[in-house]
């Protein structure tokens, strides 16, 4: 099973790595899987690499539900 997450890219170091977010958290990626992101941009995450870009709408909703499971099990951050 793979498990991908959902990350906000907030900066862009060259085309193969940017600086995303997952809720509070902020993270050096991958990105030269998927071409021409900009910052801002919504995608899905594994092992590090971003895998897929989200729509706007998609990536909303997604970082919703990933709110939720964060919120239901107790880690919150401020």
């Amino acid at each position: 099973m793979c498990l991908a997450i959902p990350h906000r890219i907030i900066r862009l170091f060259d085309d193969k790595r940017a600086l995303a977010s997952a809720g509070a958290v902020e993270t050096e990626i991958r990105v030269d899987l998927v071409p021409g992101l900009e910052i801002g941009d919504v995608v899905l995450v594994h092992a590090g690499f971003a895998i897929e870009r989200l729509r706007e709408e998609q990536g909303q909703e997604i970082e919703a539900l990933w709110e939720e499971v964060r919120r239901m099990a107790g880690i919150v951050h401020e």
